[in-house]
């Protein structure tokens, strides 16, 4: 009976499909699902291949996505409702060319993509609220909440992840939006914003995830912005923030350090502090600095800590251009935050107008394209939405990185869903098309991408 179910389990094998999902950089393909579908035979072609181990496990995986900023929130908001509804299910559903968005980054007050800033506490100069009594989420009522909302009826388990500028100026060193640092007399005040922060948006039926201590904490250069050192940051976790968590029952998980990877020493060095590490669920990271392997390094120090990637901004529109460069962002951040254990990736930001508004003044980015540009009901998609999707869809929350031998002139990296499905990711960076083998268990697909492609191969 075992013989006869291997061979079956084998002939099940060789006869299955895989389904191809293809982004070409002339566009004759933009995230479109190719027919007939390729099926695996025991025939491999000459030229690389690419095996797939599900024996080999790595990472769960927590989702894709991006930065629903502010301004975000605010093109959305205005939309007709019925395009504003069908937009969503595009973005956040998975049937039919559906994305399947299921992790969002939410700014715990203004970023530098709202149009003023804001915290949740502000107050006149000179004036103190140590225990939160005029905490208020009214801000985010106008825009950002009821988003959520429409999203959580799409996808009603999608990951939230906060992440904070700046404190309210009176408890900073420099009484301004920009800048400074938090006056050590105000680190129970701010670990309290953050509690009030987690259970107003609870209240709201909005669950936050986790959140990171502060967005960039070595870049003053935004506004808004705080600085903080490793040395503070560890100081406020382990004698603040975690003990704020603990004792107002909180599961969200605090992430630090949510900066560049060419400081992978700020995030390794509180790891290191155990009376800190207790209460930090792992580090985030973003590419704008330094290079994405110093993921690995963090992980290789603390492998029981988890690590996400949290920003990075991917311009280049589609519409308006002959060719589009999915190949470079899918390399660099799909594939490699991934293969560096990261949990997630998200890019910064979901929307923009075509101005690249809105954004603060004296620090806001007026350069950060969204992955889709809104003017006024309608919406263009741009490169960092088919990057994602290649992704977003296909790997689900709850997945697991496996095995996969990365190719240098085939960048890739492979899943397994948590229904059992396999998911390969290919890129070809290289300026020919290259054929190329997938095999797994021993049955085996040949395939070719054209220069600047991406593949993502499902079975």
């Amino acid at each position: 009976m075992f013989s006869l179910c291997l061979v079956l389990s084998l002939h099940a094998q060789k006869n299955a499909s895989v389904a191809v999902w293809l982004t070409n950089t002339d566009k004759s393909a933009l995230f479109d699902l190719q027919n007939p579908p390729l099926r695996f035979s025991k025939t491999a072609n000459p030229g690389l291949t690419i095996d797939v181990d599900d024996k080999q496990t790595f990472q769960p995986i927590d989702g894709f996505g991006f930065a629903l900023t502010g301004g975000s929130a605010q093109h959305m908001v205005r939309m007709d409702p019925a395009k504003r509804a069908s937009l969503i299910q595009e973005l956040f559903g998975v049937a039919g060319k559906e994305i399947g968005i299921s992790y969002l980054r939410v700014s715990i007050g203004s970023s530098d993509l709202n149009d003023h800033v804001f915290t949740y506490d502000d107050l006149p100069p000179g004036q103190t609220d140590p225990d939160m009594a005029k905490f208020s989420l009214a801000e985010d009522r106008a825009d950002v909440i009821p988003v959520l909302k429409e999203i959580f009826k799409v996808n009603p388990k999608i990951k939230i992840l906060g992440s904070p500028w700046t404190a309210p100026s009176w408890m900073k060193t420099n009484n301004n939006p920009k800048g400074g640092k938090l006056k050590p007399e105000c680190y129970p005040a701010y670990a309290r914003y953050f509690v009030k922060y987690i259970q107003g948006m609870r209240a709201e039926g909005i669950r936050i995830d986790a959140i990171t201590v502060q967005n960039e904490p070595l870049n003053e250069k935004n506004t808004p912005s705080l600085s903080m050192s490793a040395t503070e940051e560890a100081d406020f976790i382990k004698n603040h923030l975690g003990p704020a968590f603990q004792a107002a029952r909180i599961d969200t998980k605090i992430v630090l350090y949510d900066h560049n990877c060419d400081v992978p020493q700020y995030a390794i060095s509180i790891l290191a502090d155990p009376q800190s590490a207790r209460y930090v669920d792992g580090s985030g990271f973003h590419l704008y600095g330094g290079q994405i392997e110093a993921m690995s390094q963090v992980h290789d120090a603390y492998p029981r800590k988890n690590l996400y990637f949290t920003e990075q901004m991917v311009t280049g529109s589609v519409e308006s251009r002959p060719t589009v460069n999915v190949a470079s962002p899918v390399r660099r951040l799909i594939v490699g935050a991934t293969r560096n254990w990261s949990r997630n990736v998200l890019l910064w930001n979901l929307a923009a107008d075509p101005q690249n508004r809105p954004h603060t003044d004296n620090g806001g980015c007026g350069t950060c394209q969204g992955a889709i540009t809104i003017d006024g009901s309608n919406v263009t998609r741009n490169v960092a939405y088919y990057a994602v999707a290649h992704a977003s869809k296909f790997v689900r929350p709850g997945s697991v990185r496996i095995g996969s031998n990365n190719q240098d002139a085939l960048p890739n990296v492979a899943f397994k869903t948590p229904g059992g499905k396999k998911v390969l990711i290919v890129v070809n960076g290289a300026q020919s098309p290259q054929t190329f083998n997938i095999r797994y268990r021993g049955s085996v697909v040949a395939t070719t991408l054209k220069a600047g492609s991406v593949g993502t191969y499902v079975w």
